[in-house]
């Protein structure tokens, strides 16, 4: 009968693997957005005074667009997100609101 041991050098490799999976996973769940609609504060002023957007409310709205058809569906926001101010802030920002 053949003894079968263990190869370090193969060890090493999975060990590597399991790692670089582990890594890839923290990633994505570290890209998933936390839906919290105080967190588009910075495009107020965009919304409501037809101001240009900043990069800030750019940034928040391109993190938050997972979220905007829950907004939508949400009585208390739904007016706010589905504003004329609102679709034009999203459009200059290059989010497109589609639910």
């Amino acid at each position: 009968m053949k003894q079968v041991g263990f190869n370090m050098k193969g060890v090493a490799v999975l060990t590597v693997a399991i790692l670089v999976v582990i890594m890839v996973a923290e990633v994505q769940v570290t890209k998933a957005a936390t839906c919290s609609a105080v967190q588009l504060s910075p495009c107020l002023a965009a919304i409501t005074k037809s101001q240009p957007p900043s990069a800030a409310c750019c940034n928040k709205l391109k993190e938050q667009k997972p979220c905007l058809c829950g907004y939508l569906k949400d009585p208390n926001l739904k007016n706010y997100v589905n504003s004329p101010g609102a679709r034009k802030t999203a459009s200059s920002c290059g989010v497109a609101i589609k639910c």
